[in-house]
């Protein structure tokens, strides 16, 4: 088996789109980023290909490439997906914990973690995310961006 751990962090703007695990979520402010800026999505593709020693999304998917401006995260997940099943590992388990003081995203965790099942191939139950403040210490308790971390485990495929 092998482990992967991923972490990722925009800051919150005005003007963008807030899109948290393939889920719009409504918020006043969205992530800056090249493509979409999904933090959750980011930080899920950074653990498995941690997983399987090929870098992260940033290697696989520059921010110098006009092909990911605006991009979708779960699209680029799937690929991250495919390479992985590549290297002959399949997806255990995802856990994740998204990292905002704000907006609550109780709401929204179920849908987070279908689209991420999805994109990944696997059910439901094999994927978790999590929510949590920093009761305003940091740059997340502050408002000025979102963060995500990410651990999986691969299994033989």
């Amino acid at each position: 088996m092998r482990i992967g751990h991923g972490y990722d962090v925009h800051r919150l703007v005005e003007n963008r789109k807030l899109i948290l695990g393939g889920v719009e979520i409504p918020f006043e402010k969205g992530l800056l980023g090249h493509s979409d800026a999904d933090v959750l999505a980011h930080a899920v593709s950074d653990a498995l290909l941690g997983a399987v020693a090929l870098g992260d999304i940033g290697g696989m998917f520059p921010d110098t490439d006009p092909r990911y401006r605006g991009a979708d995260s779960l699209c680029l997940l799937e690929q991250v997906v495919r390479v992985v099943r590549e290297a002959g590992w399949a997806v255990g388990n995802i856990d994740a914990t998204v990292v905002a003081q704000a907006p609550k995203l109780k709401g929204w965790i179920l849908s987070m973690r279908e689209k991420l099942a999805a994109a990944c191939g696997v059910e439901v139950s094999q994927v978790s995310v999590k929510a949590t403040t920093e009761e305003g210490l940091g740059f997340t308790g502050s408002g000025e961006g979102i963060a995500a971390h990410a651990v999986c485990l691969l299994l033989p495929a």
